[in-house]
């Protein structure tokens, strides 16, 4: 089993900057990849980006590219997610999510991830 823990949300205007964080722990040692999901009030859940565990490549989803980062604190199996030139349109729930198994290369899925994290909202003014 695997436990994901996020924080660092909260309301900024446009324009700031955010870091979310996601603690996992449990039985980490395998897991292949640790994503970010975001769910806005009526639509879909959304991938954000994901980094590897097993050699850091990483991939975010176009409306994300050149503003949002992701990392990892070896050490801590701590994955970041450190988003800049924060837009209203980015207001959603975030979720980690987590799994054993590569993803596909290409879009997100979530069906891919077997564990999640509660989420935690960020919610930008305009």
């Amino acid at each position: 089993q695997v436990q994901l823990v996020e924080s660092g949300g909260g309301l900024v205007q446009s324009g700031g900057s955010l870091k979310l964080s996601c603690a996992a722990s449990g039985n980490t040692l395998d897991l292949y990849a640790i994503a970010w999901f975001r769910q806005a009030p009526g639509k879909e859940r959304e991938g954000v980006s994901y980094i590897s565990l097993t050699n850091n490549n990483t991939y975010y989803v176009d409306s994300v590219k050149g503003r949002f980062t992701i990392s990892r604190d070896r050490a801590k199996t701590t994955v970041y997610l450190q988003m800049n030139s924060l837009k209203p349109e980015d207001t959603a729930v975030y979720y980690c999510a987590a799994d054993f198994f590569r993803p596909s290369l290409g879009d997100m899925l979530s069906d891919e991830y077997q564990y999640w994290g509660q989420g935690t909202q960020v919610t930008v003014s305009s």
